[in-house]
């Protein structure tokens, strides 16, 4: 499989790589029976078919080396290079401040803020975390032959921590399937039910879905348009999620949908005009996530139609690329900019990332914060990992991805923070706006800026990304306003304290 995506020196390196990891593994075995490196080597292959990087493929094989064998960093490094000894590294620090946190009893209070900081202390590099994905999903793969307790325990981390993770990276299949095998663990008995709901109404809708397929395949191939066309069907656990807010599965009509992928975005919209001349289209569920992406990054038309024989059926259109980032996500990127990606990270700057992946950077931050030994803001940087996200838009038509709840002064920053400094007002979709409106999806932001304009202390109020409140807190410091805040804090503090007194003396 590796000798279609890697050249034969890249080969030939990760079969010295197995063969190492093969070495040092020799004797160890899984709690299936099987020979430990089958875990490894599961890990590799998730990652080679994601099509990552090959210094992350080596990195999948020697995950577990230093931390289970006899191995160490500086012999991987002096083998197979730094990159690859610092990805190993990496991994091995999330696997040691996952096992300190069961011994102190707290895996399961608290997990997703521990996990994020331990995900923020990795953070120099993503592909730390992508190599953790793989491992989790052949873990979770293998989950049967551990102990029930365990079995819920690491499921429900998954299911919390390790699948939001996957979404936030646009990594749609490995989200699907990790939340799929945590579901089945966790409510065993709402799976099977769901399950059963799923197949009967598949059973029902398969032979009409092929009908239409055939339809429309014959269609666009008489109208010259280059396409394929395939089915997919709603994982089971996005369907029970569904089914909270829909109870009647009858009345959800994207249980299976048709997709279709063609060569430009210009074919996408001709394709969805083509369907709505053939069928009768629901208006009402036309989604153009081409021109408004999700919060992931995630873009591609859905419509939903009224076929002849009165059956609702949706359709999805997006080109090859935006199929290939839907399901691979973050690898994908790492597949089309490579070069892009290596550079950003020598430089200590991913700036470059998609808007959609900027977050990363604020990632990038807090880990500095976190090996000066420095404090962060925890609670802002889990909202901007975890939270929802939405895509605001320059004058220009620009991009930029920010949480929800984000405020004008948070796009300055993300913008650039001397452009922020000079702020003096905000318009938004053409309207001026006060520091304190919180952003929409959708909107389009103009600063407005002024030579006398400098940061005021008072702007802490309206950030809330980590990123914009590091920035503002360095130029307030610059600036000789963080004493003041200090100060002020200090008379507020006081003048409570002296309050109480004179209450508690009233007594």
């Amino acid at each position: 499989m590796a000798r279609n995506h890697y050249d034969d020196a890249q080969v030939a390196t990760l079969e010295r790589a197995i063969t190492y990891a093969s070495e040092v593994h020799a004797g160890q075995v899984r709690k299936s029976g099987e020979p430990y490196i089958t875990h490894p080597l599961h890990v590799t292959a998730s990652l080679i078919e994601w099509g990552m990087d090959i210094d992350t493929i080596l990195a999948g094989i020697l995950h577990d080396t230093v931390e289970d064998t006899s191995a160490t960093l500086e012999h991987i490094e002096h083998l197979f290079g730094h990159d690859v000894a610092f990805l190993v590294d990496g991994v091995t620090k999330v696997s040691k401040a996952r096992a300190g946190m069961r011994d102190l009893g707290s895996y399961l209070p608290g997990t997703k803020d521990n996990l994020t900081k331990l995900l923020i202390a990795v953070g120099q590099d993503v592909r730390v975390i992508i190599i953790k994905l793989a491992d989790r999903l052949h873990n979770m793969q293998t989950l049967q032959y551990k102990s029930a307790e365990k079995q819920k325990k690491i499921a429900r981390e998954t299911i919390e921590v390790f699948a939001p993770l996957a979404d936030r990276l646009n990594m749609g299949r490995v989200r699907v399937q990790l939340e799929e095998l945590s579901f089945r663990y966790l409510m065993p008995a709402e799976f099977e039910h769901t399950k059963q709901l799923m197949d009967s109404r598949l059973k029902q809708s398969e032979r009409k879905l092929r009908s239409v397929k055939r339809e429309v395949d014959a269609h666009l191939s008489d109208e010259h348009i280059p396409h394929q066309i395939d089915g997919r069907v709603k994982s089971i656990y996005s369907l029970y999620k569904k089914m909270k807010r829909v109870p009647n599965i009858d009345d959800i009509y994207d249980l299976m949908a048709l997709r279709i992928i063609v060569d430009d975005v210009a074919t996408c919209y001709l394709v969805l005009g083509e369907l709505q001349s053939l069928y009768t289209p629901m208006f009402e569920r036309i989604k153009d996530y081409i021109a408004n992406p999700k919060p992931n990054g995630y873009q591609s038309l859905h419509t939903t139609v009224i076929t002849k024989s009165g059956q609702p059926v949706e359709f999805q259109i997006r080109t090859h690329e935006m199929h290939d980032y839907a399901e691979r996500g973050l690898a994908a990127s790492f597949h089309y900019n490579e070069q892009k990606l290596s550079d950003a990270y020598k430089k200590g700057t991913i700036g470059e990332l998609p808007a959609d992946l900027h977050w990363i950077r604020d990632l990038q931050n807090a880990a500095a914060l976190v090996n000066e030994g420095r404090d962060f803001d925890e609670s802002s940087l889990r909202v901007d990992l975890f939270g929802d996200r939405i895509f605001v838009y320059s004058p220009k038509g620009d991009i930029y991805d920010l949480p929800q709840g984000a405020y004008p002064l948070d796009y300055a920053y993300r913008v650039h923070s001397d452009l922020a400094a000079r702020a003096s007002g905000f318009k938004v979709n053409g309207k001026m706006v006060p520091f304190s409106q919180q952003l929409s999806h959708g909107d389009v932001v103009e600063i407005l800026t002024s030579r006398s304009a400098r940061p005021k202390p008072d702007w802490t109020q309206y950030v809330m990304t980590t990123h914009a409140k590091l920035k503002l807190r360095a130029q307030l410091r610059r600036g000789g306003f963080l004493g003041q805040i200090t100060n002020a804090a200090a008379i507020i503090q006081r003048k409570a304290r002296e309050r109480i007194t004179k209450k508690h003396s009233r007594r």
